[in-house]
């Protein structure tokens, strides 16, 4: 799951970095020659919806998600266990909302053919394809997730639960940043 982190994270970064050199294209296009490549915004919508999809995964396997954890530490082991289970059977939940929803959205595609109100007149079903991928993706692993916190808390491995799905506490991502910074 870290490998698929770690390359979802990449392939994001250099959506990015195209993204960055085209609207700087863009805009020197624009202001020295009064010239449009036009389309730029349209593209950036799509990395960015297609980034997000992509990024509820990365959040997910590195346990960067917002959660509120004042408390938990404190809690006995096993109520942690019941919390953390909770949560990873939110995201499984989650992943199935997700496909539900926007399949919707994909057949209302497909059923009127949908084009893009600009100059490129993309047809809607491809970004939306790799949209609907990126959460096809995260569906999948917040299965695999869940299964496994599953068959962990029924088993009664509470100290392997915890060790795999608690929040990270900072002092987890402080030690995480200094092994970056080390690899670097």
């Amino acid at each position: 799951m870290d490998r698929l982190a770690t390359w979802i994270s990449r392939l994001f970064g250099w959506s990015f970095l195209f993204l960055s050199g085209f609207v700087a294209l863009e805009t020197v296009l624009r202001k020295l020659f009064n010239t449009s490549l036009q389309g730029a915004d349209e593209l950036g919508g799509y990395i960015l919806a297609i980034g997000a999809s992509l990024s509820f995964i990365v959040a997910m396997i590195d346990r960067a998600h917002i959660r509120i954890d004042v408390l938990h530490a404190r809690f006995p082991i096993r109520l942690q266990a019941l919390i953390d289970w909770l949560s990873v059977l939110s995201f499984g939940v989650l992943g199935l909302f997700f496909l539900y929803v926007g399949w919707f959205v994909i057949s209302d595609t497909l059923a009127y053919g949908s084009t893009a109100a600009t100059p490129w007149r993309t047809p809607l079903i491809w970004p939306q394809a790799a949209w609907y991928g990126g959460l096809a993706i995260f569906a999948l692993c917040s299965f695999v997730m869940t299964a496994r916190a599953t068959r962990l808390f029924l088993s009664g491995q509470q100290q392997r639960l915890a060790r795999e799905f608690n929040p990270k506490s900072a002092e987890d991502e402080l030690s995480e940043e200094i092994e970056q910074l080390r690899d670097r």
